[in-house]
């Protein structure tokens, strides 16, 4: 199979589909790989490595979409990208269609062949592609909630852990999957009071024997996540539904009775945020202030740190890529239950429920869409 790198052309998106170790992976099992020019400059790889791993490099992404039978990348594609599609060809990547009705528009209308890292599950109902990325983006929340709490970015001017003698930041976690998790640890390690909420009692047993009295941990009633919002420094959004839009938990009256110069980090926001007055932004331009609450609200978070993303998420998504490219989609998909959960658009159909839902489409269950 012919395998295409594009360079990523999201804002401030430096990571890239595969590192140049995948790439020869694919080479050795007598598969080639095209990809763009300066696609891995952003982590440090050059054209120069991704030769001596055994791929060909092109001029432009065009060519790469082109020559290539399945395309990896790793945010969405861009509505340029999306134009450059074809029937048939595979596109593997997060997508995040839920909150996003043009680009499902046009991957249907692309008649590609298109899977989401992000609903991708395990034998254990886990999500093992993403779990990566939200490893990374819980712990960049509290670095991001840190710096929105800062005077000279609206914040109210507090250290996230204090100081002797003065109160560190009351820290509000809503969510205690993988997102929240790690955005608790890190709260914890910088010495912040720590607050998580979550709806599994599976969770909260497991979270209260990981943290034990170092955080406090509540099942998430409204009145439970009113009182701590309201009280709070710093909340963390890391709430998610596979597939699905995230739920406006925080309302916009919530914020307007929060402290002022809190801060809000909404993690979710790829899948739409879990606060109601909540818009996706960028790296460079990464917060906003409503009724004098800062939110950082960047839809590719794990982009800052790329170096380390990429590989993060390489070493989860290689095994998949190298099966794709072994078996072909329809081999790969319907021999892995798991993986064709990941399957979201194909020949112009909604194969994820959730995205069908959301936006009132048809659903066509994947089993029957590949057969």
């Amino acid at each position: 199979m012919h395998i295409g790198i594009p360079k990523e052309i999201k804002n401030h998106e430096y990571r890239v589909g595969m590192v140049p170790a995948s790439v020869r992976e694919l080479i050795q099992n007598g598969h080639s790989v095209v990809v763009e020019t300066n696609a891995g400059i952003g982590i440090g790889f050059t054209d120069e490595d991704y030769t001596v791993a055994g791929a060909t490099i092109a001029a432009t992404a065009s060519d790469v979409f082109q020559a290539a039978d399945m395309i990896v990348k790793v945010k969405e594609p861009q509505a340029v990208e999306c134009a450059m599609l074809r029937e048939g060809q595979i596109l593997f990547t997060y997508l995040h269609l839920a909150p996003d009705l043009p680009q499902t528009q046009a991957l249907i209308d692309s008649k590609a062949v298109c899977i989401a890292y992000e609903t991708v599950t395990d034998r254990n109902g886990g999500l093992p592609l993403l779990a990566p990325m939200s490893e990374v983006a819980g712990r960049m929340s509290i670095q991001a909630g840190a710096q929105a709490l800062e005077k000279s970015n609206g914040g109210c001017g507090m250290l996230l852990g204090g100081v002797p003698g003065v109160q560190p930041a009351k820290v509000v976690v809503i969510g205690g999957g993988m997102v929240g998790n790690n955005a608790a640890q890190m709260a914890v390690g910088l010495g912040a009071e720590v607050t998580i909420l979550d709806r599994s009692i599976d969770t909260l047993r497991r979270l209260n024997i990981q943290f034990g009295n170092t955080a406090k941990v509540l099942y998430s009633t409204a009145d439970a996540l009113e009182q701590e919002v309201l009280a709070a420094d710093l909340v963390i959004g890391g709430v998610l539904i596979p597939g699905a839009a995230a739920p406006k938990l925080v309302t916009k009256e919530h914020i307007a009775a929060m402290k002022p110069g809190a801060a809000i980090v909404d993690v979710a926001i790829d899948q739409g945020g879990c606060i109601e007055t909540s818009h996706a932004t960028t790296h460079q331009d990464p917060t906003f202030i409503i009724d004098d609450v800062v939110h950082y609200c960047v839809a590719n978070m794990p982009g800052a740190v790329p170096r380390t993303s990429t590989f993060a998420l390489n070493n989860a998504t290689l095994p998949y890529i190298i099966d794709l490219a072994n078996k072909g989609y329809k081999k790969a998909l319907a021999s892995n239950p798991d993986f064709l959960n990941g399957l979201n658009v194909i020949d112009g159909k909604i194969t994820c429920e959730s995205v069908a839902v959301a936006h009132g489409l048809e659903f066509v269950s994947p089993e029957i869409a590949i057969a």
